[in-house]
């Protein structure tokens, strides 16, 4: 019998399938459903720094106040206000499952919303994600600045909790793996790659601005692979991979490139929270096909550590797939 458990953050999984944050994961049936279909684990939505920051007084009081002024105020059930709600969920997510509950928090810069991270804490959260959402439009901010502001963060929300931290950032600085080095140094435990930023279109009739969410594809899975595999052993924390996770096979990759799980969101969205038990049976008959008896047998085979210069190998990548592009457009025009 293949064995999936696997370690994240510290925590035991019965699975290296990880339910992202989304809409599912927001409220107590989905969470039930997700767990049912055999999630690992389940990180629940963003709470936001702006959300947080309105709250900041009342937070205040009820960490002056202690565990009996939480308790009161979570017994406000019609009290479901942002961060109130969501101190709620967790402590009702963690008596009705038995996967870990990851809790996440949204924001740019450290102030007094951060406390909010030690209440996540005392409701029961295993762990929480700290999902950094920046995108730096001014020319006269350096890269040096936001990785600043980056390590700042990472260091205050470190300073108020004692459960496993990890860290969703983006894939846009000069140095991933430095920064990387210098976010677990600041008290991440674990790095979740990347966060998916949603680009803006532009409507040609109104001539207004419009948001629009569009669903990841698998096609989007090979940035994440590529830092995963990069970053295997390299840094001393937990690797998540996030973006493009789809299938059975899209985990094998993540896996073979180093991650300790795979985490789903616009796959879930689109076929529903079952859609875990076929991505969990494909996995299992890979391993099985392959005389794997555990996940733990595949993670990091085709990471980097086993390439001697793997600049090198990088640059010879890249000069043989732009060499061999005019077969493979032939190939799949065929």
């Amino acid at each position: 019998m293949v064995e999936l458990h696997t370690r994240y953050l510290g925590l035991d999984l019965p699975s290296p399938l990880v339910a992202s944050a989304s809409p599912l994961t927001g409220t107590l049936d989905g969470l039930r459903r997700l767990e049912a279909a055999g999630a690992g684990a389940v990180v629940l939505p963003s709470l936001f720094e702006e959300q947080l920051t309105l709250e900041a007084d009342q937070v205040g009081r009820l960490l002056e106040g202690g565990a009996d002024s939480l308790s009161a105020a979570l017994t406000l059930d019609d009290y479901n206000a942002g961060p109130y709600g969501y101190l709620a969920l967790v402590e009702k997510a963690k008596a009705s499952l038995q996967i870990p509950v990851i809790a996440s928090l949204n924001g740019v810069a450290p102030g007094a919303w951060v406390k909010h991270a030690s209440l996540l804490e005392e409701v029961g959260a295993d762990a929480l994600e700290l999902n950094i959402y920046y995108v730096s439009s001014s020319p006269g901010v350096g890269g040096p600045e936001v990785e600043r502001r980056y390590l700042e963060l990472v260091g205050s929300v470190r300073q108020t909790i004692g459960i496993p931290l990890a860290v969703k950032l983006s894939p846009y600085f000069s140095s991933v793996a430095n920064l990387t080095r210098q976010l677990v140094q600041a008290g991440a435990d674990g790095l979740v790659l990347f966060n998916r930023f949603y680009q803006p279109d532009l409507d040609l009739e109104t001539l207004e601005v419009t948001p629009r969410l569009v669903l990841s594809t698998s096609e989007e899975l090979r940035l994440p692979l590529r830092w995963i595999a990069i970053l295997y052993k390299e840094v001393p924390a937990s690797l998540a991979a996030s973006t493009g996770v789809h299938t059975a096979a899209d985990v094998v990759k993540v896996l073979l490139a180093g991650a300790d799980v795979a985490m789903m969101t616009s796959a879930l969205l689109r076929h529903g929270p079952e859609h875990l038990q076929a991505v969990e049976a494909g996995l299992r008959d890979w391993l099985e096909k392959h005389g794997m008896q555990t996940v733990g047998h595949l993670r990091g085979l085709r990471s980097q550590r086993s390439i001697r210069d793997p600049a090198a190998w990088e640059r010879a990548n890249y000069i043989t797939m732009l060499a061999g592009y005019p077969d493979q457009v032939h190939t799949e025009a065929r």
